[in-house]
């Protein structure tokens, strides 16, 4: 197994989520200073825009448009020019604030919640995990999950897997013609580690964000671990290849407490970590 050592790269954030690699820049979002960024490799950063209702998952139709999740409204927007609009009304799909995503190459949307309300103490309930169609109708396609979180897309579009925070585990699915899911299988149980994002290599290998235990993990279908990144007594929130090569690592950290999130206090960074295989493109 090989092990690795992130290097700060930018810092100054209060909580970052949704990494996304999109021509020539690492978009995401803080979620708790309700601003989406993109930013250089070599760290300059913009705002994109605000979302007040929080930001998550970012993802990109065909013709380059973003789409960003909005948390506690459970919409999913689009992004024209600097206007934010409503892409899908998620309210009566979503069991609690919508979450992560991955968008496929015909525009498909697949969108995780909650299941339940996590910030107001409420009891943890199962989730659905949402497909939104380019044109923003929307549907359940698959039920009873633990805490859907990141996902991406592998296979040539027909396997998509996602992470179950509260099982500790990756979930696999096959994708129809349709976007519809079946066949769901364990893809990896990880033990201990909670997983958080994830994003996909070009040897079909997923990096996962192990949040309870600061470390970023390169795992294979079944559960084998070929690689491990250490990130100290940070929590290990998301990750995304990219840069020029594809072979950048980007690792969202979180250095502070959960309690601190409504503070605003500045504890989240990206850092980074070379590596030997590039991005697979997804998410």
């Amino acid at each position: 197994m090989k092990e690795h050592i992130t290097q700060p790269l930018a810092d100054g954030f209060v909580f970052l989520e949704g990494p996304r690699w999109h021509e020539g820049h690492l978009w995401f979002s803080d979620m708790w200073d309700f601003k989406v960024y993109k930013m250089t490799a070599q760290g300059a950063r913009s705002v994109v825009c605000e979302v007040p209702k929080r930001p998550s998952g970012i993802g990109f139709l065909p013709d380059g448009t973003p789409l960003i999740v909005s948390m506690a409204d459970r919409k999913l927007m689009k992004l024209v020019g600097k206007r934010l609009s409503v892409h899908s009304h998620l309210e009566k799909l979503a069991g609690g604030d919508v979450n992560d995503c991955v968008t496929d190459a015909n525009g498909r949307t697949y969108v995780g919640n909650f299941g339940y309300d996590l910030f107001g103490g409420a009891t943890a309930a199962p989730a659905d995990l949402i497909l939104v169609e380019a044109n923003g109708a929307a549907r359940v396609v698959a039920t009873g999950l633990d805490f859907p979180n990141g996902s991406v897309i592998k296979d040539d579009g027909k396997t998509l897997v996602l992470s179950e925070s509260w099982a500790n585990r990756l979930t696999a699915f096959e994708i129809a013609a349709d976007g519809s899911l079946s066949n769901r299988r364990v893809y990896a149980n990880l033990d201990n580690r909670t997983p958080d994002g994830i994003c996909l290599d070009a040897a079909g290998a997923i990096w996962v964000s192990c949040f309870s235990i600061g470390e970023f993990i390169r795992v294979l279908d079944g559960g084998e671990i070929t690689d491990i990144v250490r990130c100290g007594d940070k929590r290990a929130v998301a990750c995304q290849l990219g840069g020029r090569d594809g072979k950048t690592l980007f690792c969202l950290t979180y250095a502070g407490q959960l309690e601190d999130l409504r503070q605003k206090k500045a504890a989240g960074a990206v850092e980074t970590v070379r590596v030997s295989v590039g991005s697979g493109g997804s998410p």
